[in-house]
């Protein structure tokens, strides 16, 4: 197998909204909330839904890479529910190998709303469910094995058991890439983050504000010398400056695609990973890999959700 990843398996909600819907339900425009399942549904009562697809930041990832003719798997805990099957569902139907056995469990599958105002910026308050339960049981070592690399997110890290799911899977790993996924999970295991960067991972994604945030940086060069410092590829997509990626001391750069017709950015960073990851695995350059990357990334946010349509 060539990548499986390990992540947060959540349905997302798709709901359009009005800037004023962020302020007056005290959100923070473009991060993620965690909030519990009372006032999940508390929110979703105010909503008219568009859509309702499979989603999981690593899974959309995933998703784009079997898209692309990969052979990929994904684990990521469900319960015996209706959104579970729905899942499931979404996953076997793009030919994503799920290393996972579903059952009841005593809180139900995980949903994500994504809030997208005028602007197509998305703002996400996700109810974890079960999928935040995951532990180091859940992990399939001889699936880790078998792929060449692991992918992880960084919405999936959390003390405790995902921790222990986490190192369980780093360390049957043959190479491990990371998303750092979001501001607001940086900021809460920034410590944490910057020890997996600096000591267990390979490939770290990330945008510029959250590598940033990471390391204090004062400017983008100070980006640019952490990454010679660590000596790992470091992937940074950066809106309409485009994309550059930083191995030791190699700094390659892609120029963001330009008069797209922008719908929604869910998915947006997902699809670049994809996209860069199946370029690293097909044996192409870092620059090729770029480019695979913006490419994924331009077409997705043409699109109402974080799943492309075959």
């Amino acid at each position: 197998m060539k990548i499986l990843g390990i992540g947060n398996a959540i349905v997302d909600v798709i709901c359009k909204v009005e800037e004023n819907f962020i302020t007056q339900n005290n959100l923070i425009k473009s991060t993620m909330k965690l909030v519990d399942e009372t006032e999940f549904k508390k929110l979703l009562s105010k909503l008219k839904i568009e859509k309702t697809i499979s989603g999981g930041s690593v899974a959309n990832s995933i998703v784009g890479l079997a898209q692309l003719g990969n052979k990929v798997g994904f684990i990521g805990k469900i319960s015996d529910d209706n959104l579970g099957h729905k899942y499931e569902e979404g996953l076997k139907k793009e030919k994503v190998q799920f290393f996972y056995s579903k059952k009841k469990e005593e809180v139900p599958t995980g949903t994500c709303l994504i809030l997208i105002t005028p602007d197509t910026e998305r703002t996400m308050v996700t109810f974890l469910g079960t999928a935040g339960k995951i532990n180091a049981n859940d992990i399939d070592t001889n699936a880790v094995k078998k792929s060449e690399i692991l992918f992880l997110e960084g919405y999936l890290w959390d003390e405790g058991e995902p921790k222990k799911a986490f190192e369980k899977g780093i360390n049957n790993s043959n190479k491990v890439a990371m998303s750092l996924s979001d501001l607001f999970c940086v900021e809460r295991h920034k410590p944490h983050f910057l020890n997996l960067v600096q000591n267990s991972l390979d490939i770290i994604f990330a945008n510029e504000q959250e590598i940033m945030s990471l390391i204090d940086a004062k400017n983008f060069d100070d980006v640019i010398n952490f990454a010679k410092e660590t000596k790992k590829l470091l992937v940074i997509t950066r809106g309409e400056k485009g994309a550059v990626a930083i191995n030791t001391n190699e700094i390659v750069e892609c120029s963001a695609i330009k008069n797209l017709k922008v719908k929604d950015l869910t998915g947006a960073g997902d699809l670049f990973a994809g996209g860069f990851l199946h370029g690293q695995i097909n044996n192409k350059s870092i620059s090729e890999s770029l480019e695979k990357g913006t490419e994924m990334s331009s077409k997705i946010i043409q699109i109402i959700g974080a799943r492309l349509n075959n």
